[in-house]
């Protein structure tokens, strides 16, 4: 199996000898699993199955709390998100990039070679957390508007952009003001996500 960055580039880590160096668990399930789907959307070479399967690997190595690898897969899935043409798969990608990179940031060992990646991090997150916040504009759903302002909202507020972050979160406001059906549904599901954890 051939990852790429670039086209003709290999992407490391490859995730199938990241797999077999796990011991037996969830961990190494889950990521035998995604690059088993990745096999089959690299024989497709759809963007959709591509996407997909990027993400997945890297949602295995953010559990794994191996974030550079999990920024690698997440940067590749987010390119191939540009070649389905719609929005809603590319904000969700760039929303997941931006939380993965703060906590990248967080995780950030000291020094100076660690004060450098954090920042790196940091600028990635701030970068990809704007970008959604701007794509969202062109959603028709303002419920999935509003959730991906907070999301973009949070992200800025670890980053420490609290001024920025306030004011995605008064964009959001504005949006719950004017659509008032979109924010009692959003507090009935938090309420039914609060009811669950509780029983």
């Amino acid at each position: 199996m051939i990852t790429t960055h670039e086209e003709g580039a290999p992407a490391q880590p490859d995730p199938q000898g990241a797999a077999a160096g796990l011991p037996y668990g969830p961990e190494r399930a889950a990521l035998e699993i995604a690059v088993r789907h990745l096999d089959e959307a690299e024989r497709e070479r759809q963007p959709a199955a591509m996407c997909d399967a990027l993400a997945g690997i890297a949602r295995c190595y953010r559990s794994m709390s191996a974030y550079a690898h999990a920024m690698d897969f997440m940067r590749q899935a987010l390119r191939w998100s540009y070649a389905l043409g719609g929005v809603d798969q590319r904000v969700e990608l760039l929303c997941e990039l931006a939380e993965l990179s703060c906590a990248a940031a967080e995780d950030a060992s000291g020094g100076e070679d660690g004060e450098r990646q954090a920042r790196s991090a940091r600028d990635l997150a701030r970068d990809m957390a704007f970008e959604a916040a701007r794509v969202s504009t062109h959603a028709s759903d303002a419920h999935w508007e509003i959730k991906v302002l907070l999301r973009a909202s949070d992200v800025l507020d670890r980053c420490g952009d609290h001024d920025d972050a306030i004011t995605l979160q008064t964009r959001a406001m504005e949006l719950m003001v004017r659509h008032p059906e979109v924010s009692d549904a959003m507090i009935d599901s938090d309420n039914n996500a609060r009811d669950g954890r509780l029983m």
